[in-house]
């Protein structure tokens, strides 16, 4: 059983969109929306709890090609991108809250 994990598990994919989503854009053709880059997030998040699913199923499977570090490597990802994603939520519905509480 291969112990190693391979570099190509790239840290928090879906932390970098949303830090260039937050970059305010100069060009005409990059213009990124608030809801654009939200739904792009969401998407990550949902294709790296998808891969943690599949690679958990393949663990189940005893595949040969696919490792127990990598596997939980990939559930852990899953797990802190869907914990920052709750927190996104969490500010918005305050934030929602906080300016519908407002007196005009």
């Amino acid at each position: 059983m291969d112990l190693r994990i391979p570099s190509s598990t790239a840290p928090l994919t879906g932390a970098g969109l949303a830090r260039r989503a937050a970059a305010p854009q100069n060009d005409a053709n990059d213009n990124v929306g608030f809801s654009s880059a939200l739904k792009g997030a969401l998407q990550s998040v949902s294709a790296s709890q998808n891969r943690a699913t599949d690679l958990q199923t393949a663990v189940q499977m005893e595949d040969p090609s696919v490792s127990l570090e990598q596997t939980m490597v990939a559930i852990q990802k899953a797990q802190i991108g869907f914990q920052a994603t709750l927190h996104v939520r969490n500010r918005m519905v305050q934030a929602y809250t906080d300016i519908m509480n407002m007196q005009v």
